[in-house]
């Protein structure tokens, strides 16, 4: 019987057992090289204990009837040969938290036998902390500080009460609002920010002392003074600072409430660090900041993993952290210290092979891939990469394919640690003795991927080959963004365009005027134009071409072709728009700025330039040409858009393609080019020049950006962070160890779910006449529930808003003011889209049987609730579908047995309902329900597990954690 998983857990005598290795059957066994071994059918796991400074090994192995509970281990370690490194880490993460309730020895079990079990069982996940967005961070924050009332009314420490996981909270600037500082209602407190915990230091919660880092200065400083930092590892550039600059100042004020109170949160909360605003996006701060790769919590080495509320979490898969984006619901809870569940996944294994074309930008890559896995179909599943091509992708390109989960649907990308990623985390400032400590463990648990020796990759669900070499360099034109054409087969393809009808691609020229030249005289000298020639050419750093490798290679292409005595003819119209002040900092900093110039690549801008047709009109020589000869000209850019006219109503023929790639046509002069038989130009001794000969490896620009582009940015983000910002760390905000509430806000508001708590969980009560609330139909999603927009006039919120004297003007939004219970029940039900069958029509009310009155629902519920009349709703299926937010309904206690529903049970909704509970409860278990019409039926209960049967004791998980605090 083969185990290949080996774990290592250590102070734990009554449950392990030593073995010789020659007792067991005679087998061989290599535990000091971490390989794998035949156990028999009676022992289970093989244990290593190592000792990272001595570097020695001891083999222990459990029988499996002394595998659980473990106690209290001290070092856990994992190797493991077979399983796919990603499902490594939720066996990590089930083993260290097995403690027989929460994660069960089956959770563990079910985890270790995947290649049976996938996709058929749900199993548990401890993530080691959990990343929130201020909107999604707001209600968790609040239940938190409402939690320490409540312990304290118990009789109970509230200073006890603290996230179960570190819990980092960026706050963007955001359309909100706060009313204490009106209120007048704080303890004014001036204090220093928070300190960060430090990325190299993991024990650390505070700044490291490696000294001050000072900003890159130089000629372009005053450029880039106030300009974000340019996200690399996605496909979408960081918005421009000018109107968020413009605006810091008002929504300082405006969210000041809110600020005050995450403060606060940071301060007295253990394990919560608040990330300051106008420091970065969320993904970015996490990529670049948070990530720890590997945890160290007192004796104790465990890989990072995250959950979080922004959708760009999967980006840090491309670092070898295990993550993925998740609703409120789920992340409040891991805060709350209970796992996130999740079907045990599939997991393809990606093969890169071969070497890229030389050819070949970041950007192709990422996209060839991204193409080939959304055609093979990867949807709900994990991806993992593997093969000798990956050393080949830099973080940048592995944190983007990660990050483009979405658009070939899967759940996540990962990519295990490597060398690359090792040298990554070097550039960017990692602490070196915590590097090598890195390194040793993830070597010893087998979570190190080797980039030399690939004999032994996991086992995958399925397997897909890509072979680098199959993605080749393209453009897209002349006339339509989705028109491809392989570089190769340029000339070619322009040659064919000339020849079809007028259309997509077609321009029908004659045969005979195919091969015209018109003669032009431009600054003295005469040049030749023809079908085909480059008159504009636009090197533009927006949305594909935001990766800074592109940018870079095209600065280096500029350089090695100016060296070699090239140049671009001075009548083509050439520009340079980066897309952010970062870009030109860093193509300065690099050196290659000048030699773009050198080829009339000069900076125009940094808004919308050539692409959207703002470009400086072309000489009257070029113009006469064309229209003399009727030319199809074109124009070259790294845009997005290239729709015939765009650029110049004289330029037929548009094509994008990658900045490097610009700057080689615009030297070539035309499109008509194979670049692999035909020289861009000659040198000084007449010798030809092809772009083989001028264009930058993918090592040499990889080489420049992660020593120069990576370093700086990454310095950069971290003295924003830990030094932040002169509002930030002049904001006052409150020392106590409870919040003091604000009676008077509409933003901040101490929920109520604990005004009734006890000391200890009342016996269940049955359920008698309850009346029905709503009657819905089928899909009812989260937006019914919860809506998250705009609060309407005419809404129980908006009443409730303007009994407080607020305008409709100062109303804001139901996501802004999540902070706020009574704001957000009353806005429970709220969508004007909610089709309830009583009143049927599209409305967000309800019949109050009692009255016959049609009311807002929260009017009805509140008036049900003053008469001591429970509520149940009657809904249909798919209830709760959605994205998850922490204030809608997930899923409804109740569900009709299979094949039933309200219309089959001929129930009306205007019966009354009563359901009996039995003493002890179990999963899936059978209620009758009696209406008042005498009729009866059964119902299955949704309990999953016993977890959730003790949750609903309890009432609820606030509940239930506050009572183990108290």
């Amino acid at each position: 019987y083969t185990f290949e998983y080996l774990i290592e857990t250590l102070n734990d005598s009554s449950h392990k057992k030593f073995f010789n290795v020659p007792k067991l059957g005679g087998t061989k066994y290599d535990f000091d090289g971490f390989k794998y071994s035949r156990l028999p059918l009676e022992y289970f796991l093989v244990h290593v204990c190592v000792n990272f400074e001595k570097g020695t090994a001891k083999l222990v192995i459990y029988k499996k009837d002394l595998l659980f509970p473990f106690t209290s281990p001290k070092h856990l370690v994992i190797l493991a040969n077979v399983l796919p490194y990603s499902i490594r880490v939720l066996l990590e993460a089930a083993v260290r938290n097995c403690d027989g309730f929460l994660m069960k020895k089956e959770d563990v079990m079910n985890i270790l036998d995947w290649k049976t079990k996938q996709s058929n069982v749900e199993v548990p996940f401890f993530p080691a902390r959990v990343l929130l967005q201020d909107f999604t961070g707001i209600p968790a924050m609040v239940d938190f500080a409402a939690m320490r009332e409540a312990v304290k009314t118990l009789g109970g420490d509230p200073k006890k009460v603290h996230p179960a996981c570190p819990t980092d909270l960026t706050n963007a600037p955001n359309p909100g609002g706060g009313d204490l500082q009106k209120a007048g209602k704080l303890s004014p407190l001036k204090a220093q920010p928070k300190k960060l915990p430090c990325r190299g230091q993991t024990t650390c919660r505070g700044s490291c002392d490696s000294g001050e880092l000072s900003r890159n200065s130089g000629k372009f400083s005053s450029q880039i003074e106030n300009t974000p930092i340019l996200c690399p590892f996605h496909l979408q550039p960081v918005p421009e600072p000018e109107t968020v600059l413009k605006n810091q100042e008002v929504e300082f004020g405006r969210n000041r409430e809110r600020l005050q109170f995450f403060k606060w949160s940071s301060r007295v909360f253990k394990n919560v660090a608040v990330i300051p605003p106008g420091t970065g996006m969320a993904h970015q701060v996490n990529l670049e900041y948070l990530s720890r790769v590997v945890f160290e919590e007192k004796d104790l080495l465990f890989p990072d993993s995250v959950v979080g509320t922004d959708s760009h979490i999967t980006m840090v898969n491309g670092l070898g952290i295990l993550g993925w984006g998740v609703g409120g619901i789920e992340t409040e809870s891991v805060m709350l210290g209970l796992p996130v569940s999740l079907t045990l996944p599939e997991v393809v294994g990606c093969e890169l092979t071969g070497s890229s074309n030389p050819f070949v930008t970041s950007i192709d890559v990422v996209l060839g891939i991204t193409k080939h896995l959304r055609q093979v179909g990867v949807a709900g599943k994990f991806v993992e990469f593997f093969g000798s091509g990956v050393s080949q992708l830099s973080i940048v390109d592995r944190t983007t394919i990660a990050n483009m989960c979405p658009e070939y649907g899967a759940i996540l990308s990962f990519f295990p640690v490597d060398n690359v990623t090792l040298k990554h985390l070097e550039h960017t400032g990692f602490d070196k003795a915590k590097l090598k400590s890195m390194e040793t463990y993830l070597k010893a648990v087998k979570l190190f991927r080797n980039d030399q020796n690939n004999s032994g990759e996991p086992e995958y669900s399925q397997v897909i080959h890509i072979n680098l070499n199959s993605i080749v360099p393209s453009v897209s034109g002349p006339k339509r963004p989705q028109d491809r054409v392989a570089v190769t087969d340029m000339k070619n393809d322009f040659q064919a365009c000339l020849n079809e009808k007028v259309g997509f691609k077609g321009f029908q020229i004659a045969a005979e005027k195919q091969n015209d030249i018109v003669p032009i005289h431009y600054e003295g000298s005469e040049y030749k134009l023809s079908h085909g020639s480059v008159v504009i050419a636009a090197v533009i750093s927006c949305t594909n071409n935001c990766n800074p490798s592109v940018m870079l290679a095209a600065g280096l292409l500029a350089k090695k072709a100016v060296q070699a005595g090239l140049h671009v003819k001075p009548y083509i119209r050439t520009s340079l728009s980066p897309g952010s002040g970062m870009v030109t900092h860093y193509l300065s900093s690099s050196g290659v700025l000048p030699y773009l110039s050198k080829l009339g690549f000069e900076i125009v801008g940094y808004g919308c330039s050539t692409c959207v047709g703002n470009t400086a009109p072309l000489s009257e020589a070029v113009l006469t040409a064309v229209k003399q000869g009727d030319l199809v000209t074109c124009g070259v850019l790294s845009g997005n858009k290239n729709f015939e006219g765009r650029l110049c109503d004289c330029v037929r023929a548009n094509y994008l393609a990658s900045p490097p790639l610009v700057v080689a046509y615009a030297i070539a002069g035309t499109v008509n080019i194979d670049f692999q038989t035909e020289p861009l130009g000659t040198d000084s001794t007449g010798k030809n020049i092809y772009l083989h000969d001028i264009w930058p490896s993918r090592e040499e620009v990889h080489q420049i950006e992660e020593e120069l582009v990576i370093l700086s940015m990454f310095k950069t983000l971290k003295e924003k962070i830990e030094m932040g910002n002169k509002r930030w760390s002049s904001l006052e905000a409150p020392d106590s160890v409870l919040f003091p509430w604000d009676l008077k806000s509409t933003y901040i508001r101490c929920p109520s779910f604990f005004d009734k708590l006890t000391k200890e969980p009342v016996a269940l009560q049955p359920i008698e006449n309850a009346h029905v609330l709503l009657y819905l139909g089928d899909s009812v999603t989260t937006d019914h529930i919860s809506p998250a927009g705009s609060i309407a006039r005419s809404s129980a919120a908006a009443k409730y808003l303007t009994n407080r004297g607020l305008t409709p003007r100062e109303f804001n939004s139901y996501g802004a003011r999540r902070g706020n219970d009574a704001v957000m029940t009353r806005g429970t039900f709220a969508n004007i889209k909610l089709f309830n069958k009583f009143v049927g029509k599209p409305a967000p009310k309800t019949i109050h049987f009692p009255s016959g009155q049609t009311l807002d629902v929260f009017e009805a519920a509140e008036l049900y609730q003053k008469e001591g009349i429970p509520l149940i709703i009657l809904a249909g299926k798919k209830y709760g579908s959605g994205n998850s937010r922490d204030w809608a309904a997930k899923g409804p206690y109740l569900l009709f047995l299979p094949g039933e529903n309200a219309d089959s049970l001929g129930l009306s909704g205007r019966e009354t309902f009563s359901v009996t509970f039995p003493e002890e409860l179990s999963p899936g278990i059978t209620l009758n329900i009696k209406t008042s019409t005498g009729k009866v039926f059964s119902v299955i209960a949704s309990f999953e597990n016993d977890v959730e049967i003790t949750l609903y004791k309890h009432g609820g998980l606030l509940n239930f954690v506050a009572r183990k605090f108290s």
